[in-house]
């Protein structure tokens, strides 16, 4: 809430209007002094005086001061929609130049300490009863604050407009990428819009919209995230080292997310295919058996190729197992499904009984009781190394 903002009178209303007509003659001596203070006071404005820069803090302080001397004796506000209006461009001004909002307040707070200061000395010279001064102070300072808080929104106001337009063209630059519809020097203008340095290599990271909060600030101004219907989606650069790949598990850490694998950005939108595909095949995995290994809170797609591979052409496998393991359908479901399991790491652990028992956490005499139900039903076939293979890829499709 700015000064002028609450409900009580101005303190500039208490004082006399003949203080206008005293000082208004000695402007030109007050813009003076305040010319020479704000250079030393505040470093950023120790310049010389001559030319576009003088003439325009010359011409600042002036009208400011100008505008204040209209005010004594009355309830007018500090600034008028028009003179709040410059105010907010000089703050808006300080943002566009790439400076920080400090120098200009700074300038301010000097520009009325030196008007109080020559002020209250011409008041006094003049013998202006000792009362009025304090009111004068209180309305230079407060007169200050309106000038401050204009300059403050006007700040804020461009900042956020340049902030949610950056953030626009990096959104439009990520969905061009995405949809991969865009030539090379259109994705390198859109690119050098956004101000993203385009990655020689990217990976797409993708997690649901609930697990994103914060993934902006998590991941950094070198990815861009787009909020999509049902999930958020991130172009990173590729994790290539250990230590990238460390930084960008540590930003992802508690979020479920899927990486895809690493693509030139031309080749994102594959990257983003088998980054939902894997997505697909886990949740297919936890919700089809009640044993299925727990999901890494990270899952890196390049893990899982193999998955990936295995289900591109599901009606095929799914052909394959019917013929591969009719050996099994003599079987009662329950007996077929610890049987398929026993198969399944037999074949994985090269017919070893204890890393087999181990992984089925029975006994390995266990596993010999089984092993020799599934060569009885199998027979010679378990020797064959082409069918030991297609038994092995159809169990890690997860038929039985």
């Amino acid at each position: 809430m700015t000064p002028q903002s609450r409900a009580e009178a101005p303190p500039w209303l208490s004082l006399p209007a003949e203080i206008s007509d005293l000082l208004r003659p000695r402007v030109d001596e007050i813009v003076d002094h305040i010319i020479k203070a704000v250079p030393r006071d505040v470093p950023d404005y120790a310049r010389p005086m001559e030319g576009r820069f003088g003439q325009g803090l010359h011409q600042g302080v002036a009208i400011a001061l100008d505008r204040f001397l209209d005010l004594p004796g009355s309830d007018r506000p500090a600034l008028e929609p028009d003179s709040r209006r410059v105010y907010a461009g000089l703050g808006r001004g300080e943002f566009r130049s790439g400076r920080q909002l400090g120098s200009l307040l700074a300038a301010y707070r000097s520009g009325a300490r030196v008007t109080f200061r020559t002020a209250a000395q011409i008041a006094v010279q003049a013998g202006v009863a000792p009362d009025v001064i304090v009111p004068l102070g209180e309305s230079i300072f407060a007169y200050i604050d309106e000038l401050s808080a204009a300059s403050v929104e006007g700040y804020a106001d461009e900042q956020n407009e340049q902030l949610g337009e950056v953030e626009r063209r990096r959104t439009e630059l990520a969905l061009l990428i995405l949809h991969g519809r865009a030539s090379s020097a259109g994705i390198d203008q859109a690119a050098l819009a956004a101000g993203w340095a385009l990655p020689p290599m990217l990976a797409v990271v993708a997690l649901r919209r609930e697990q994103a909060q914060g993934l902006r600030l998590a991941l950094g101004r070198g990815a861009l995230v787009v909020e999509r219907e049902d999930d958020v989606v991130a172009l990173v650069p590729a994790p290539t080292t250990e230590r990238a790949r460390r930084d960008l598990e540590r930003a992802l850490r508690g979020r479920g997310a899927v990486v895809g694998p690493t693509r030139p950005w031309n080749e994102a939108p594959e990257s983003l295919r088998l980054t939902v595909l894997t997505i697909a095949r886990l949740e297919q995995a936890a919700t089809r058996s009640a044993v299925a290994p727990e999901r890494p809170d990270i899952v890196f797609v390049g893990d899982y190729l193999a998955q990936l591979a295995l289900h591109a052409e599901p009606a095929v496998v799914a052909d394959l197992a019917r013929v591969r393991l009719a050996p099994l359908d003599a079987f009662a479901p329950a007996t077929r499904e610890r049987l398929a399991e026993t198969l399944l790491h037999w074949l994985v652990h090269w017919g070893q009984r204890q890393p087999v028992a181990d992984a089925l956490s029975i006994h390995p005499q266990t596993v010999g009781y089984r092993v020799t139900q599934l060569r009885e039903a199998f027979g010679p076939a378990l020797d064959d190394p082409e069918i030991r293979f297609e038994l092995l890829l159809v169990l890690r499709a997860g038929h039985r």
